[in-house]
């Protein structure tokens, strides 16, 4: 596959998919820029060649051509991070996109408006990507959030551009760290997953299981754990229908000789705010009125030196409620045993809304690796699925 850095695109009219889903606040303000400054290394490339850049994303999840989701209100916060002039077309598609797009000069940007203004965007319909194909002579995937989806921007379109498809230099990033972590990593590799329920990763989880050495389990999930071990969990967050699916997960791992590594102690408190009265227990053995909001000191011990020990860290998912400062230790004990493993030389790969939020909150997001960009396309990559947005660059 071509090298999108071993080309010059100079007056070439380049499309890029890009992921500008990012947070507006009441005043359409970027809150967080995060997914603009990801693609700011591909869109500078092509600007250093003096290409015109034509960039295509989506924003939120529209029922119609709401003002709210208009990607205009990023126009502002691109041209500040880029320093050149970023032009906005009110549609995506149709004569007021030609018509922008004609104006474009060699090394100049515009913004087409939400993809998901067109219902035909979701559906991957033909007719409307090849209408974006119209608008360019090369087709660049920079967009690993949206990698995971079959719409028309990030697959449908690629079948167009037969010989001038690349790879952004984010997807590529993406996809070689998480190949990085999964294919050939240094052992011993380590799992490191969190969150609420398990069954929004129990594919995941049972996809890593025949790649890991070590599995920790933390958050929500793990007191769907206790329980399966015979446990009294109090009022904390049980997934009564997924308690047989956490005894298969414990006697998976001792078959296929995986260290699994549960929470031994539990934050506890009588109800979820951060002002609760809090009690520290065994996790076998919380309290009647009493939920689990994070792991004990025991637990990040029996964790971090797993951690330590490891050269490979892949983590998804806070080990508590992170948000209350009351419940944010575990999270930010495990953070910090991942950054001591990575200075001392293993690989590190964060992935998934809260355990990047988590990463930015304690100020370690420089101290990792690699974050990647895409929650759901890193999930999806995990359980070893094929990414339609990978894939259409590939064929």
């Amino acid at each position: 596959m071509k090298n999108l850095l071993d080309q010059n695109f100079e007056g070439k009219k380049v499309i890029v998919r890009v992921d500008f889903n990012v947070p507006l606040d009441e005043k359409f303000n970027v809150v967080d820029g995060s997914r603009i400054k990801a693609a700011l290394p591909t869109i500078n490339k092509l600007l250093n060649d003096k290409a015109r850049v034509i960039l295509m994303s989506h924003l939120g999840r529209p029922k119609g051509k709401e003002d709210k989701f208009s990607l205009r209100h990023v126009v502002n916060y691109l041209q500040e991070l880029l320093g050149v002039s970023v032009s906005f077309s009110n549609d995506c598609i149709g004569p007021s996109a030609k018509k922008a797009v004609r104006k474009l000069n060699n090394g100049e940007v515009l913004i087409l408006e939400n993809l998901r203004f067109y219902k035909q965007e979701k559906l991957a319909d033909e007719g409307f990507a090849k209408q974006l194909s119209d608008l360019a002579d090369v087709y660049v995937n920079d967009a690993f959030g949206a990698a995971h989806r079959n719409h028309a921007s990030t697959s449908t379109i690629a079948s167009f551009f037969p010989s001038e498809k690349y790879f952004g230099l984010l997807l590529k990033n993406e996809v070689d760290s998480l190949e990085k972590a999964l294919s050939s990593p240094q052992k011993p590799l380590t799992a490191v997953i969190g969150g609420a329920k398990i069954s929004g990763k129990i594919d995941v989880i049972t996809s890593l299981l025949e790649k890991v050495d070590s599995l920790i389990i933390g958050g929500g999930m793990a007191y769907t754990f206790a329980k399966a071990i015979g446990g009294k969990t109090g009022t904390s967050l049980v997934e009564e229908d997924r308690v047989d699916l956490a005894s298969f997960i414990i006697h998976k791992s001792t078959e296929l000789g995986v260290k699994l590594l549960l929470p031994v102690d539990s934050i506890n408190a009588n109800g979820f705010n951060n002002d609760a009265d809090i009690k520290i227990s065994n996790i076998l053995n919380i309290q009647d009125s009493y939920m689990g909001l994070d792991i004990g000191e025991e637990s990040v011990c029996l964790f971090s030196k797993e951690i330590e020990n490891s050269k490979t860290i892949i983590w998804n998912g806070p080990m508590g409620v992170f948000e209350m400062s009351n419940f944010e230790n575990g999270t930010k004990k495990i953070g910090e045993a991942i950054c001591k493993s990575t200075a001392n030389g293993a690989f590190s790969l964060v992935g998934g809304g809260d355990s990047v939020a988590a990463i930015k909150k304690f100020n370690l997001e420089d101290k990792v690796s690699y974050i990647s960009t895409g929650g759901g396309a890193m999930l999806e990559y995990l359980e070893g699925k094929e990414l339609p947005g990978v894939k259409a660059i590939l064929k």
